[in-house]
């Protein structure tokens, strides 16, 4: 049985002290969540978010990281560091990352083993644009990143260290969303490429949907069988609304 994991990015948004508020306001809404509760912040947020999680369910998780320990990258933030600071999860590959910062398959790959291999819990984004869709490319696109993403990887590491977020790229930011069958397909279509190489580590491993998901859809997506969580964008600026989110089962 795969526990649920529903995770805000927050993408550029909220001051240390806007984010303060935001997680003090979302604490006692999702007290009782069934599913692992992530926030994933700024890097200028961490101390603040830190502190008022203090005591609550809610686990802190970063934007990004660089897979080296050390060294002259700058702008860059290690896997230690972000651990000193409270961090459990980070996102990698999201694909602003990939459009604007030049990620490649090849450095997701590596920041996401560097991530394991130092104890963090590693959000992995995979997905293709609408053009790739359109095309017929859904399928072999997202396997390929998927196993790129995981190479160097053991099947337990795999089954119990990592999260996939598969973001149809055409949905992020747009208000549009796959149907619920559309994510459950190419999630399970997922699932079964990580199976081919790791075989029943894909039965563990958890893969969220992230296009989009907000109150009014998250209980449908969250029913499909394949789906174990989401990857939240602007729904989980308002304490609100990523609380009806993360209680998709109530």
């Amino acid at each position: 049985m795969r526990k649920p994991i529903i995770a805000g990015n927050w993408k550029m948004n909220k001051t240390p002290a806007e984010a303060a508020q935001l997680v003090t306001e979302l604490a006692p809404l999702v007290a009782d969540a069934s599913c692992d509760v992530v926030v994933c912040t700024p890097a200028v947020n961490f101390a603040a978010v830190a502190e008022a999680i203090k005591g609550t369910n809610i686990k802190l998780g970063a934007q990004n990281m660089h897979w080296k320990e050390s060294g002259a990258y700058t702008g860059e933030l290690s896997a230690a560091m972000l651990k000193a600071c409270g961090v459990e999860y980070v996102v990698l590959g999201h694909s602003e990352r990939r459009q604007y910062f030049g990620e490649t398959d090849a450095t997701v790959n590596l920041r996401t083993v560097a991530a394991v291999k130092a104890g963090l819990t590693p959000i992995v984004c995979v997905g293709e644009k609408k053009e790739e869709r359109e095309a017929g490319y859904t399928n072999a696109l997202v396997v390929y990143q998927t196993l790129i993403a995981l190479t160097g990887l053991t099947a337990e590491e795999v089954a119990k260290k990592v999260v996939i977020a598969y973001e149809p790229v055409w949905a992020i930011g747009t208000g549009l969303t796959a149907t619920d069958e559309q994510a459950n397909e190419t999630i399970g279509v997922i699932r079964e490429g990580i199976r081919s190489v790791y075989g029943d580590a894909a039965d563990e491993v958890r893969i969220q949907y992230g296009g989009s998901m907000n109150p009014k859809n998250a209980k449908g997506l969250m029913a499909q069988p394949e789906i174990d969580g989401g990857l939240i964008g602007g729904a989980s600026l308002k304490a609100e609304d990523f609380s009806k989110v993360v209680g998709f089962d109530k």
